[in-house]
């Protein structure tokens, strides 16, 4: 599938995409199952993988004696499932020194290198993001994404915005992305603006996020709304929640989490919400397809 086929296929489910992101390097919760398969179990049709590290590539739970440049094709192959990697564009006027799991490293930038090493593993989404405290700005995003799209031309779909504050505290809350943000990333090379999902970050209610995903699609741009609040670890009706108001709000793709506990979503969570956004005909379809099909 390259760009076009993935971005149509996206436009026509009219807004049954649902995304899992997981993390590469925690241990998974089935110990030897990766969380993006788990993922990939209860119902998600994209799996994104977030700390992975193109210089060291590695997601626990894969089987062992696979070789550093086909991890991803692995996983592909595994699951049958498109497969999307994070990269961070940090702001060195934000970047911050710190000792968390989120601590960043040179394979994990968004530049236009590690995306071209991405997209020869496998990747076909490269979502343009941050993770806490490691000082991601939208000026940082926009300016990425313009050298990302250029490295990679079609190759892959590139995903833009930030799902919390990742470092950068006058960009957190309803301050977090503005319409002229989404204008400008969709002119930078952007092909899906990420936003927070309504109640997910403060002043993030549906009217807010519905004004933004119409500022995306007036661009030509899609729109994911995304749970990157630890809130992939609340209850289920919580999720539904989510689910219906960004479903209202006009997202073309929806996102879930990866720190339920630590790594992924509650599983539970992952199901509940693929069928709020489809039912349960489109999910134990997604679920009970056989990748050989």
């Amino acid at each position: 599938m390259d760009k076009d086929a993935l971005l149509y296929a996206i436009r026509a489910s009219e807004g049954r995409v649902l995304v899992s992101e997981s993390i590469a390097i925690t241990q998974p919760l089935l110990n030897n199952v990766t969380n993006a398969e788990l993922a990939a179990s209860q119902g998600a049709d994209i799996l994104l993988i977030n700390m992975f590290d193109c210089e060291n590539p590695h997601i626990q739970g894969l089987p062992a004696g696979i070789a550093p440049d086909q991890t991803l094709h692995e996983l592909q192959r595994l699951t049958g499932r498109i497969i999307g990697v994070n990269l961070e564009a940090v702001d060195p006027q934000f970047a911050v020194a710190h000792e968390d799991i989120w601590k960043m490293k040179p394979g994990r930038a968004a530049t236009a290198e590690n995306a071209r090493k991405l997209v020869a593993m496998g990747a076909k989404i490269l979502v343009l993001t941050g993770n806490p405290n490691n000082g991601v700005s939208n000026r940082a995003l926009g300016l990425a994404a313009e050298e990302i799209r250029e490295a990679v031309g079609n190759q892959a779909v590139i995903i833009t915005g930030k799902m919390h504050g990742a470092g950068v505290v006058r960009e957190s809350g309803s301050a977090i992305i503005s319409e002229q943000d989404v204008a400008w990333f969709a002119s930078q090379g952007a092909d899906i603006i990420l936003l927070p999902a309504p109640g997910t970050v403060p002043g993030m209610s549906q009217q807010q996020v519905t004004a933004l995903i119409d500022s995306a699609h007036a661009h030509g741009a899609l729109a994911m709304t995304a749970i990157g609040t630890s809130q992939e670890g609340a209850d289920v009706s919580t999720l539904r929640q989510i689910a219906l108001m960004s479903k209202m709000a006009g997202a073309d793709l929806h996102h879930i989490g990866d720190t339920g506990y630590m790594g992924i979503a509650l599983p539970e969570n992952i199901l509940a919400y693929s069928i709020a956004i489809r039912g349960v005909r489109h999910t134990y379809t997604r679920i009970a397809r056989s990748i050989n099909r």
